[in-house]
């Protein structure tokens, strides 16, 4: 049972997660925590200040963190004067070590990625003690366990790569001891370590990944992943009106929809899952009474588009060259260039002499550009947006093309890309378009 940031962001959504875990006991669940709503934004700002050296910052930031993790234990356990004490002597203990560090970052004016992992990862490590004493008061007996005794990583901290054997292998062994004379256990998402214990985390939104991971390890009947929406939806809500919840869709069509810009989950999320043919919900934490959507074999899926998703910001880079006519190893030596800068790549599009790929552009693609135009001619264009209808078997749908298309007549679009696995077809338009794209798309597709 995974429990993001808005789920905990205070009295309210702990209490009310609390009471939806107590629910589950029966069936031993593991929790799965993120930290508070805006807590993680919060302490890569604490990161940043003191990369600048700015100790006054930083050390505001940081009482802000404390006073609000020692408010939120006042509020969850008023009649439990020893969980309380406990919860604060916690909270106090990681911020006052935090306090340290960053006092130390401070000094030396550098933030090497090891350091802003440990700084970056204090959010979970404060929400799971604060909320396993709230449980603990409550009367459901909780053991807590340091994730970064299961989930094993290589020495990426920023974004570090699961060994899934090592998780395998650790998981079920840390579970069970913790089982022992508890009711539930509670660990957090986002953080990692390497082999040898160093920390690291598995980047932005991570807490989806991490209860996956788990719960592949310990072979659970489902994952449950609770937010703050209904479920998957048909595209965006907060773009997009008259959005409709999807009651269960494919772990293919949940994994290119997280891929192609849906925010409900973490794009890495259904890969555990999908070994372990482990079902997973998207339910919503403000209505736990609520269906939700449920991710499952292709199998028990039928045709048809599920929805319109996308990403707003991206890049699609040109690479044009008369050598690639005719030649065997061009696409090979012009993707190990996007690997050797760990620049990933959305879509592809080929011709006899030009290869288009679209990149999120967060990305730095300088060294990517640099490289590519010692033999290449290289065009960016900025600014545009990728739009994409993902369901299942769409290739198969009569009209499916034209549907989508009959709203784009005055609308430029510069590259199309059909999915190898028939689960979507993307394409590229405008950024200042977008919005008004997504919606007529879907009006055509799901409204009409």
């Amino acid at each position: 049972m995974k429990f993001g940031g808005t789920s905990v962001a205070n009295y309210d959504a702990i209490t009310r997660m609390i009471s939806i875990v107590r629910g589950r006991l029966d069936e031993k669940p593991v929790v799965v925590v993120s930290a508070l709503s805006k807590v993680t934004d919060l302490l890569y700002k604490i990161s940043d200040e003191a990369a600048l050296r700015n100790r006054a910052g930083a050390m505001e930031l940081l009482g802000q963190l404390r006073k609000r993790h020692l408010d939120l234990a006042d509020e969850l356990m008023p009649d439990s004067p020893e969980e309380c004490r406990d919860a604060k002597e916690k909270i106090n203990g990681i911020c006052d070590s935090l306090v340290s560090f960053v006092d130390a970052v401070c000094a030396v004016g550098e933030l090497s990625p090891r350091s802003k992992a440990i700084i970056i990862s204090n959010g979970e490590y404060l929400s799971s003690n604060v909320i396993c004493c709230a449980m603990n008061a409550s009367g459901i007996r909780t053991n807590y366990i340091d994730a970064r005794r299961m989930i094993v990583t290589d020495d990426d901290y920023l974004k570090g790569e699961p060994d899934m054997e090592a998780i395998s292998d650790k998981v079920p062994g840390v579970v069970l001891g913790a089982y022992e004379y508890a009711d539930a256990v509670i660990t957090q998402g986002f953080v990692s370590a390497t082999a040898s214990g160093e920390p690291t985390v598995l980047g932005r939104g991570g807490s989806d990944y991490s209860a996956s991971l788990i719960g592949m390890a310990i072979d659970a009947t489902r994952i449950e992943i609770w937010t703050d929406v209904d479920g998957v939806r048909t595209a965006d809500p907060r773009r997009v009106d008259n959005t409709k919840c999807l009651d269960r869709i494919s772990f293919e069509e949940a994994a290119e929809m997280a891929h192609f810009g849906a925010k409900v989950l973490h794009p890495l999320t259904i890969e555990p899952a999908v070994r372990k043919n482990i079902p997973i919900y998207v339910l919503n934490s403000m209505n736990p009474e609520g269906q939700g959507t449920a991710i499952l074999q292709s199998s028990f899926i039928e045709d048809g588009v599920k929805s319109v998703s996308c990403k707003e910001n991206i890049l699609v880079i040109n690479i044009f060259s008369t050598k690639m006519i005719n030649t065997s190893g061009f696409l090979k030596k012009v993707f190990a260039i996007f690997s050797e800068y760990k620049v990933s790549v959305d879509l592809i599009s080929t011709s006899e002499a030009n290869i288009s790929v679209t990149v999120d552009a967060s990305q730095d693609i300088r060294g990517v550009v640099g490289t590519l135009s010692e033999f290449a001619e290289v065009y960016v264009d900025s600014d545009k947006s990728q739009v994409s209808v993902i369901g299942k078997n769409i290739v198969n749908l009569k009209g499916l093309l034209e549907q989508t298309f009959a709203p784009l007549r005055d609308c430029r679009i510069y590259m199309i890309s059909q999915g190898a696995s028939y689960v979507n077809i993307s394409f590229v338009v405008d950024r200042s378009a977008l919005t008004d794209v997504v919606r007529q798309i879907h009006k055509y597709l799901f409204e009409v």
